[in-house]
């Protein structure tokens, strides 16, 4: 039975990770829609990433003090039903409400809530699930699906347009939305358990008062920082380096670095058991900085894609990877950890970009070559905070 069966717990879990993805990283594909269609300005559009990132790191706060009051279960299900009622709107409200931008900004908040939850919660849900074999593993595993829900998002929206015409676009957020709708009756059925019972959970101050919390807090701000800085520039680099066009440099941009992101946490949660996860995570940052250096020093356009499919490689088991050594290293920091977390990462997403912005603009001579070459700053810290980790264990 489906009430009974902690397998359909981590099914439930890896649906919910492409939840997040569809949110995520629809909007991006319609931003020039947007801009079109419903004359909204690019300043205007920028606004709506910010508002994304935004909500989403007051959503990581907010869950990580409160969740454990109201419960996983209530909790994972308001989620979905969130990102259920965004991607409603962001089909219907720009349309039919005077102010389109008004009725994107509602769709945006409500998506952010959803994955802000989604991001906070579904880590600790399989870390206490009984079922989920090795723990490191299966979060390598379990964040895959984020990276084949970029994937399919991409591919599938790409055809979607294809066939009912990017005149009709609301179209597909409709259809998208079916996939949170689902997922939200899976959640209200399958079993959820607690990662730490409230006698054994650490308090606030004390967490933050392990010098190992806030190490691992380092770790997640460098994954994120790491994976975003050349995520959000992909599809440019393929555009330019290659001069194919959007379709073709979204497929061989954000889409294949999503593939070997994927792949390198499949890779990971395959055959993880015989490795030793910090090794592994150090090797990636190593290969991580070579990749950044090949984007922005090979002057062939086909061997800085490389580059830039290689990153995508190579940042795949940090996220997953930090938390894994989190949920080691601090066994009692339950939801709270994870949430903080969370906020770390997300903090990372907007500031290696961010970063990779500022140096770019900064140095026009260079310009986005100068700013890749700055996000290196991002694995090498990594590195550095890896070998404190090794030398706090010794």
């Amino acid at each position: 039975m489906i009430r009974k069966n902690d397998t359909c717990t981590i099914y439930a879990c890896y649906v919910g990770y492409i939840v997040q993805a569809i949110i995520n990283n629809l909007p991006p594909l319609l931003f020039l829609t947007f801009q079109n269609s419903l004359g909204i300005s690019i300043g205007l559009i920028g606004s709506l990433i910010t508002i994304n990132f935004g909500t989403q790191i007051l959503v990581d706060f907010a869950t990580a003090k409160y969740v454990d009051r109201i419960g996983y279960r209530p909790a994972i299900i308001a989620a979905h039903l969130f990102c259920t009622a965004g991607l409603l709107c962001m089909g219907t409200l720009p349309r039919f409400m005077e102010n389109a931008y008004a009725g994107l900004v509602i769709a945006m908040v409500c998506n952010a809530s959803g994955g802000g939850l989604i991001e906070v919660l579904v880590s600790p849900i399989v870390e206490a699930a009984p079922s989920s074999g090795a723990k490191e593993t299966a979060m390598s595993l379990l964040h895959s699906f984020y990276c084949w829900g970029h994937v399919a998002v991409v591919v599938l929206s790409t055809i979607g347009f294809q066939v009912v015409g990017m005149e009709r676009w609301y179209i597909l957020p409709l259809l998208w939305s079916i996939v949170p709708f689902a997922n939200l009756f899976f959640f209200s059925q399958v079993p959820i358990r607690t990662l730490v019972e409230e006698s054994e959970r650490l308090p606030g101050r004390k967490l933050f008062s392990t010098g190992a919390f806030w190490l691992f807090f380092a770790l997640m701000l460098c994954a994120g920082a790491s994976e975003q800085a050349m995520s959000q520039w992909a599809s440019l680099f393929a555009e330019e380096g290659l001069g194919v066009s959007k379709t073709v440099g979204d497929l061989l941009g954000p889409c294949l670095f999503a593939v070997l992101m994927g792949s390198a946490r499949m890779f990971y949660g395959k055959r993880g058991e015989r490795m030793d996860l910090r090794r592994f995570m150090a090797a990636s940052a190593v290969l991580c900085i070579v990749s950044y250096c090949m984007a922005v020093c090979l002057k062939n356009p086909c061997l800085a894609l490389l580059g830039c499919g290689l990153c995508g490689f190579s940042v795949g088991i940090m996220w997953p990877g930090a938390f894994s050594l989190a949920a080691k290293g601090c066994p009692n920091g339950g939801t709270l950890m994870f949430g903080l977390l969370a906020l770390a990462g997300d903090v990372g997403c907007a500031g290696g970009p961010s970063l990779v912005s500022a140096v770019s603009g900064a140095l026009p001579e260079y310009g986005l070559r100068a700013g890749l070459l700055a996000a290196v700053c991002f694995p090498v810290f990594m590195l550095i905070l890896l070998s404190a980790y090794t030398r706090v264990k010794e």
